[in-house]
Parts: structure tokens; sequence; C-alpha cells
């Protein structure tokens, strides 16, 4: 198997992790705050073993700024993964992760805000498709079935836990050289150490299978997906990346409607399809106004 391959095979599979792991964290049954803490600190053992074995526990591999920059990213990673696991509960994890996906529009917002990037016409344009898209999922949370406020809650979570993701890559932009998996450590240790106070066993501590559950969305679901992520982003191009990544929110649609009979409505669909569209558009950059630039 080549590189390139073997890049294909590690991003698609850590891309269908990501993608069932709504499923594994309402499984648990456990607030969100808990599993957030139990993911932290099973991810850290995990990422602190990966480390080790990379020869990065040691002295001089990351500077004191760099720390406190992969500190603060931490703390936006894990109200990140709080807000998105609270909203699995509140709308659906189909809902919930399609909405979350709008995170590289407001990493454009950070960049404009923070680094002085400005927006192309075609991102804003993109931008205003997504935004559509969000309000097609609102609205197709209007049902008698559906208890709007609830619904509404989880739109609203998910959408403060793509600002929240949007920040800690806008904060690892800055850690240039610093390897991913010890910026990953790092933030496995913040959340962990932040978390704590408020983390609570499952209500049945000896049952060995909401443990395994833990245990999986730490191991499998932050220290296996980093890994496999991490190792296939060095192996293929970022178009490749950009396109295998949709795998992440088609595979959370497929696992909602399996375990859980979540199917999307007609205006949800259309808001997710609008979502996923206009980040393809955005990431692959597509530009809606070629026509109109050709005419002039």
């Amino acid at each position: 198997m080549n590189a390139r391959t073997r890049g294909i095979v590690d991003m698609s599979t850590a891309m269908i992790i990501a993608g069932t792991v709504g499923w594994f964290v309402l499984e648990t049954r456990m607030p969100a705050v808990s599993v957030v803490f139990w993911r932290c600190a099973f991810g850290a053992l995990a990422m602190l073993i990966a480390c080790g074995c990379l020869g990065l526990l040691r002295r001089g591999v990351i500077d004191a700024r760099q720390a406190a920059l992969a500190v603060l990213g931490g703390v936006a990673l894990v109200a990140n993964w709080v807000l998105l696991f609270a909203a699995y509960g509140h709308a659906s994890i189909a809902v919930a992760t399609v909405t979350y996906h709008t995170q590289p529009f407001l990493l454009v917002a950070l960049g404009a805000l923070l680094f002085g990037e400005r927006p192309t016409a075609n991102k804003l344009a993109w931008l205003g498709v997504a935004f559509g898209g969000i309000l097609l999922i609102v609205a197709g949370g209007h049902q008698p079935a559906t208890p709007s406020g609830d619904y509404l809650a989880g739109v609203g979570l998910a959408l403060a836990a793509a600002f929240f993701y949007a920040l800690a890559a806008a904060v690892t932009k800055r850690l240039d050289g610093v390897s991913p998996y010890l910026i990953v450590t790092i933030q496995m240790v913040v959340g962990s150490v932040l978390l704590a106070p408020f983390a609570t066993l499952p209500d049945d501590v000896s049952s060995p299978r909401t443990w395994g559950l833990l245990l999986a969305i730490g191991f499998i679901h932050t220290g296996l997906m980093s890994t496999l992520l991490y190792g296939a982003i060095q192996k293929i191009s970022t178009s490749l990346v950009g396109v295998l990544s949709f795998l992440y929110p088609i595979v959370a649609i497929v696992v909602d409607a399996l375990a859980f009979g979540h199917l999307l409505g007609a205006l949800q669909i259309g808001g997710a399809v609008a979502i996923l569209v206009a980040v393809a558009g955005m990431n692959f950059g597509w530009r809606i106004f070629r026509a109109h630039r050709a005419q002039t």
C-alpha cells in the first residue's frame, strides 16, 4: 500500500470514527461535562503513550509561549466538545453535526477579526448559502411533534460549539512547528484539569458497558482518530482531505437514523445540503461570481 492510498484509508477511517461519536455519547446517558472529562482523561493517556513512542516527551520541544497558546486552545476545544455533546440531546446527532459544520465560516470571521484576513466576495456568498441552510434547519424543527424550544437550543449549542472549535483552530494556527500530537496531549490534560471538579461517575459505577463506551470515546474517538487524522494529512493533498472530511456528517446522519430513528425532514435535508455545499464551495474555491466577471 503506497503512502497516498494509506492516507486515504486513514482519513476515511478517522472520519467514520468521528461520525459515530454522537451515538457513543448518548449511549453513556451521562451529562455532557462528565463525558468530555472522561474523553479528555482517557484521551490524554492515549496521547501520552503516542507522544512517548514518538519521542516528544522531552525538554525543548515546546517553549513557554507555545505552551500557553496550546493551553488556550485546549480551553476552547473543551468548551466546543461540551457544547456539541449537549446539542446531541436537544436536537439530534444529525442536526447538531451538520450545524456544527458551519465552523469554517466562523474561522473566516475570526481570521478577519484577529489576523486582518479579508474574506473574498465568494467566501461571503458561500457564508450566505450556509446561513440560508441554518434557517432551513431551524424551520424544519418547527413541527407538531418537535418541542421547538428544545430543538432551537440544540441548534444554538451546535453553533456555539462551532465557534469555539474555530477559536481553537485559530489559536492552533499560531503553533507552527509544534507537533500536533503534543498539542492534542496538552489540550487533553487541560480538559481533564478544568472539568475534574464537575465530572461524575456513571450511575452504575460497576457497569462495564458504560466504562467501555467512555474508554472508546477517549482512546478510539480521540487518541486513534487524532493519530489517523494527522497521519493522513501528511500523506494526501489538502483538497482530498477536504473531500474525505464530508464522510463525518454523512456517517453521523446515517448513524442517527439507524440507532435512534431520527430521519431528517425535507427542510432539514435542504438545509443540510446547503451547508455542506457551502462548506465545499469555500474549501475548494468554487466561484459563484465567475460568470458575472466574465461578462465585464
